[in-house]
């Protein structure tokens, strides 16, 4: 099945892949890159195809070998060469950041290039964010960075202009839902599931998570009562029904990733639009609630959630986080 994804991965972004041939044939390798995709496109497939192709002893044709000592030991992940930094916890800390720049500027490693991976980039802290930021503005060495993010606007627009921005193609999600509707999922989660990864057994795995289920009930009651009840009801309702269930921040980031599909859809329908609902179970319910906003009261209420998913971020209380964004969103006025 893993080897399956990393297949699928590989050939689905072919144009991706052609763009990183072409740098290898040309000579013209950058200090840094952004692989730029939704969760589930296949960053790290890629980031690991290219740093196959770097590091190989016996590249043929812009391609890499996968037979060589090099390429057996990226792909096992044993390679001297190669670092690979993912959150510890919520965020990236400095820490990390310090030790891999040693890592990287530490002599006594095999010759050649060194190449270093960043997972899910855009949750290094300030502190990590920085740090990297100075290695990126003065390299030292043969190095080059893969940065990987699903939220190319949460990286810093200063990080941004050091490193070359390789965005993956759209996966079709169209595919990936009757693939898992096939093996028992309801026609509604699958689309729900679709838009939270793009990875069809990742996909299938939300999808039988009683725990995700329950978040997708609540969200659509969150929409209910920003929509219909008043101030003190819905800040009750945070209180006392979301808060529970959202104990973790990765818990409430998935939460206000579905509020935020469930906005996207009332536009859809208020727009006409044909594209498939993350909530297609609810609309006769975002129809209603189409007819009494106005565009500009969405778009404030849409501003209102990506505010609050990148100051979650930001270690902000998420009880006072969430009340700030009801009040936002029912209120029409944003908080600065």
């Amino acid at each position: 099945m893993l080897e399956d994804v990393k297949n699928q991965s590989l050939q689905s972004q072919q144009q991706v892949i052609k763009r990183l041939q072409a740098i290898y044939k040309r000579q013209r390798i950058g200090h840094a890159y952004i692989l730029d995709g939704p969760n589930g496109a296949g960053k790290e497939e890629i980031a690991r195809y290219f740093t196959k192709l770097l590091l190989c002893m016996e590249p043929k044709e812009n391609v890499p070998c996968e037979t060589c000592n090099s390429c057996k030991r990226i792909q096992s992940g044993n390679h001297p060469n190669v670092m690979l930094i993912r959150p510890d916890g919520q965020d990236i800390k400095k820490d990390q950041m310090v030790n891999l720049i040693i890592k990287m500027t530490k002599k006594g490693y095999e010759e050649g290039r060194k190449v270093y991976v960043i997972a899910n980039a855009e949750r290094m802290n300030s502190s990590a964010a920085n740090t990297l930021l100075k290695f990126l503005e003065e390299p030292e060495g043969n190095v080059t960075a893969i940065l990987l993010t699903d939220s190319y606007t949460s990286i810093l627009p200063t990080i941004q202009s050091r490193c070359q921005r390789i965005p993956l193609q759209p996966m079709n999600r169209e595919g990936i839902m009757e693939s898992i509707i096939q093996q028992g999922v309801t026609a509604s989660m699958a689309a729900t599931v679709t838009m939270m990864t793009v990875d069809a057994h990742a996909a299938y795995e939300l999808a039988q998570e009683d725990s995700f289920v329950q978040k997708r009930k609540l969200v659509l009651k969150l929409v209910q009562a920003i929509e219909q009840q008043s101030q003190s009801e819905a800040l009750l309702f945070i209180q006392t029904d979301w808060m529970p269930l959202m104990k973790e921040k990765s818990d409430c980031e998935q939460g206000i990733d579905l509020l935020l599909f469930a906005y996207r859809d009332i536009v859809a329908v208020k727009a006409g639009l044909q594209s498939t609902l993350a909530f297609p179970d609810q609309l006769e319910f975002f129809t209603r609630h189409s007819v009494k906003n106005a565009y500009s009261s969405l778009t404030v209420k849409i501003d209102a959630i990506l505010q609050a998913k990148k100051r979650l971020h930001q270690n902000m209380n998420r009880t006072l986080l969430l009340e700030q964004l009801v009040l936002t969103m029912q209120e029409g006025l944003l908080f600065v």
